[in-house]
């Protein structure tokens, strides 16, 4: 245990507390000042050498590499042809790292059942910290950047100097001041842009803000790691009075789409091993109480047996573990502070953060009513010796998902993402789906613990990502990029808030800052003409020109007997969502509610006819036994029919029609055919509304 202290000890000084002292040989004059030394940062000051700047890289911690070299080795791309530039070299020379025998060393190349290393690629997409280390490091010296390590910006009064709208110098916490023509924010948190007056955004956008449909307060998308059986919250089981588990929140969730202030739960993306002879026991943390850990005990005494980690494989038999299902190593409830704390607080959190994952993963492994199986998969991994060795091998950086947002001319939405609007000025692509970790857990109507904020929405065509987006808007600062917190709404940065992406940014914003400096200083003012010329020669990938994901096509809505309405013309209430697993449909696809509660999502469609008469009103949906009860509804003048709707069983008609009601239809007025659920499990899906004319006999 004393061991344990002193390397926890020494872990909080140079991770976060200590002043270390400047590195010598660094520029008091460079031209570009790059606050932050994540993957972007890194890109950005490299190409900013290559392009003959001086520049000097300011990393508030004792290591560099952000999250990448922190634990961060499953790369999440969504289309690896999407990354050029810098990022692409990166992964290109870890696939040189990994092509040389004496880098495995706990198992031969051959023997590596992971992803990231096909024989046929250029790049090698996943990596122990380790490596990813080495490679920065040595890009780094390669292109001769200063590096000061421990250089925190001072966020108290005085700490960036703006002059007419310019940053004219930045002073970090050791009292050194940092003068420059040009600066670069490539922080997680945002600090730089904040203290520079910089509009920026932190928490949620409501939908209707930027006509999103997965933004807000997201109850009935979180079906994703979600409790799966009913867990009493309060600590005498039954009595309110008693008060709530730890890591409960006493508030509700909020309006279904609404803004709000919090952010996603933040983790540790653990290096583990099986290796006997590099594995080192689970720590018990200094304080442990069983008592904080007691949701998660009662969750496998309800029935959950499910393992709560997701080890991906590395090189070396080692992992990058991620979170998975309703208790894992996701923090939820403790990032909201993050974003806008001074040193002392995050250092708080940083504790309240370690305390509760090696809390859980002691407890995983070591209590008795942990399941026996549960237990045995925890004791055969152990954090890797090899790995943070100045950190008592625990990972040295939170993953701070989200922090600040800029608020520029462009904000980066919903809209880019799925290719309903394209920006005319592009400096990188996003290409992963729409993802947001859990916000928050609470207590739902029913008395039951609930997890609220997991979003999973994949399968669009990598997007263009504006050069706007990534400079403050006109008015505000004029010598400053932002390349990691990025403009853009909630739901969208957690499609862009890639590492690689990270990093195509930030060699974009490199190639902005250069072109600045040779002409008026005004970022705002690069011309994109002459910043797409620089970049494509630096190999970075502007447009996506490979083959574009088609729509699938189904039953032709013009083909179908009656008027036919699709669901894409449907007006829906809550978050519906698009699937094409179960055919056959029509149009390009169906809608689904992802198991909304009951109430909270309908789908509602207009259609008028040319002819009056008798008509047959009837529904579309894919029939399968996951499905929900719904009640349809029609109405017309006078008429209102309602009809419950069981969608686990195959519609009579063509085996997709359901008849709802027939009725006798005026020219005058449309008829409203509406859906929503009556049972609260299963899915809740609508295809299609049609009126198909009765002939009178």
């Amino acid at each position: 245990m004393q061991r344990l202290r002193l390397l926890l000890a020494l872990f909080l000084s140079t991770a976060l507390l200590a002043c270390a002292a400047p590195a010598p040989g660094g520029p008091d004059d460079p031209e570009v000042v790059v606050y932050g030394g994540t993957s972007g940062g890194i890109a950005c000051a490299v190409q900013l050498a290559r392009h003959g700047r001086s520049v000097v890289l300011l990393e508030p911690t004792h290591r560099v590499g952000g999250l990448s070299t922190s634990g961060l080795g499953a790369t999440d791309i969504g289309n690896k042809a999407a990354v050029g530039g810098i990022s692409r070299e990166f992964y290109q020379r870890l696939r040189t790292h990994y092509g040389d025998d004496a880098a495995w060393v706990q198992e031969a190349a051959a023997d590596f059942k992971g992803r990231g290393h096909r024989p046929n690629e250029d790049a090698a997409w996943t990596f122990e910290p380790k490596a990813a280390l080495q490679v920065f490091e040595e890009m780094l010296t390669e292109a001769g950047v200063p590096v000061v390590h421990g250089a925190r910006l001072d966020l108290g009064a005085g700490g960036v100097t703006v002059e007419d709208g310019r940053i004219v110098a930045i002073r970090t916490v050791d009292g050194r001041i940092y003068r420059a023509r040009c600066f670069v924010d490539a922080t997680y948190e945002g600090d730089l842009l904040a203290k520079a007056g910089v509009s920026y955004r932190v928490g949620r956008e409501a939908n209707a803000e930027h006509g999103e449909t997965l933004d807000g307060v997201q109850v009935q998308n979180a079906t994703k790691h979600q409790f799966t059986h009913d867990i009493d919250p309060y600590v005498v089981p039954g009595d309110p009075s008693s008060g709530l588990l730890r890591y409960v929140a006493a508030d509700g969730p909020g309006e279904e789409g609404d803004a709000d202030h919090r952010v996603q739960a933040y983790c540790f993306r653990l290096c583990t091993t099986d290796a006997p002879d590099n594995r080192l026991p689970w720590p018990k943390p200094p304080g442990y109480d069983e008592k904080d850990f007691e949701l998660l005990l009662r969750n496998f005494d309800a029935g959950d047996r499910r393992v709560p980690w997701h080890p991906v494989l590395m090189p070396n038999r080692k992992t990058d573990t991620n979170n998975n299902f309703a208790i894992s190593t996701d923090a939820i409830g403790l990032s909201y502070g993050w974003p806008e704390a001074d040193w002392d607080e995050r250092a708080r959190i940083f504790a309240d953060h370690l305390y509760y994952t090696q809390g859980l993963l002691w407890t995983l492994a070591n209590h008795p009513r942990v399941p026996a199986d549960v237990q045995k998969d925890f004791h055969k991994w152990g954090l890797a010796k090899d790995e943070f060795v100045e950190t008592g091998n625990w990972p040295p950086q939170l993953y701070v998902r989200e922090a600040r947002r800029m608020v520029s001319d462009v904000v980066l939405a919903e809209k880019h993402c799925r290719g309903l609007e394209v920006v005319d000025d592009p400096v990188g692509l996003g290409a992963y789906g729409m993802d947001s970790h859990n916000v928050q857990r609470y207590v739902d109507a029913q008395g039951r613990v609930r997890n609220e904020g997991d979003v999973q929405v994949h399968g669009f065509t990598p997007y263009g990502i504006s050069y706007r987006s990534i400079v403050p808007r006109r008015g505000e600062c004029t010598n400053l990029l932002v390349p990691v917190c990025l403009s853009s709404t909630h739901i969208a940065f957690g499609s862009a808030r890639m590492e690689p992406v990270f990093m195509v940014l930030g060699h974009s914003a490199a190639t902005a800052a250069h072109l600045a400096l040779a002409g008026n200083g005004v970022v705002q003012d690069v011309r994109y003409d002459e910043l797409r010329k620089e970049l494509l020669a630096a190999d970075q990938t502007l447009a996506w020109v490979g083959e574009k994901k088609p729509l699938p096509t189904g039953l032709d809505p013009a083909k179908l007997t009656g008027s036919v309405v699709d669901d894409r013309a449907a007006r829906f209430t809550g978050s519906w969502q698009q699937s094409d697993s179960v055919k056959p449909f029509v149009g390009a696809g169906y809608s689904h509610d992802g198991e909304a509660a009951p109430g909270t999502a309908k789908a509602t469609f207009e259609i008028f006819v040319l002819q009056p008469g008798k008509y047959s009103a009837q529904l579309a949906w894919q029939p399968h036994p996951n499905r929900a009860v719904g009640k349809a509804s029609v109405r017309h003048g006078s008429t209102s029919v309602d009809a419950d709707v069981d969608q686990r069983r195959t519609p009579p008609i063509d085996g997709l029609w359901l008849e709802v009601t027939q009725l006798s239809v005026s020219m005058e007025e449309p008829v409203i055919i509406e859906l929503e659920r009556v049972s609260p499990e299963g899915f809740l899906v609508i295809d299609a509304a049609r009126l198909v004319r009765i002939e009178e006999k």
